[in-house]
C-alpha cells in the first residue's frame, strides 16, 4: 500500500460551532472548502471539518490531535485571551515534552506541545560521516 496523504475527518455535533474554533479561534489555514466541508492545514496534515456523512448520532472520539507548536507559553496566553478553556496547564511531561491540552467544541482533545532543543526528536540520529 503507498499513502500520499492523509487527513483526519471530523464529524461534529454542532458544525458551525466547530467550524468557527478550527478556523477563528486556532486559526488554521484553509486548505480547501467545498459545499458542507472545509479543511484546515494542521503543519504537516490535514483536519477535515465536515457537516455530512456522519450517521447523525453523537459519537466519541477516543483519540486526540496532536499540534505542535513552536512556543507553548505564548499559544497559552493567546489561547485564553480567546476565552478558550485550557484543560490542562502547560507542563513538562517526564518523557520532556512540553504539553498542554484543550478541547473543540465536541470536547475532541488537543495536545498542544513544545519540542524542547535538547530532545531526542530535534537530534540527527544518524551516524556521523
Amino acid at each position: 500500500m503507498e499513502i500520499l496523504s492523509s487527513r483526519t475527518i471530523l464529524r461534529p455535533a454542532d458544525y458551525p460551532a466547530t467550524l468557527a474554533f478550527y478556523a477563528q479561534t486556532l486559526e488554521l489555514a484553509v486548505a480547501r472548502e467545498y459545499p458542507g466541508g472545509t479543511v484546515f492545514f494542521a503543519g504537516q496534515g490535514l483536519i477535515e471539518v465536515a457537516a455530512h456523512g456522519g450517521s447523525g448520532e453523537s459519537t466519541r472520539f477516543d483519540g486526540a490531535l496532536w499540534f505542535q507548536v513552536r512556543d507553548l507559553t505564548a499559544t497559552q496566553t493567546e489561547l485564553v485571551l480567546k476565552g478558550v478553556q485550557i484543560i490542562r496547564e502547560a507542563r513538562q511531561e517526564p518523557w520532556g515534552l512540553h504539553e498542554m491540552w484543550i478541547a473543540d467544541p465536541d470536547g475532541v482533545p488537543i495536545v498542544l506541545v513544545q519540542i524542547p532543543e535538547d530532545h531526542p526528536i530535534r537530534r540527527d540520529g544518524r551516524p556521523a560521516p
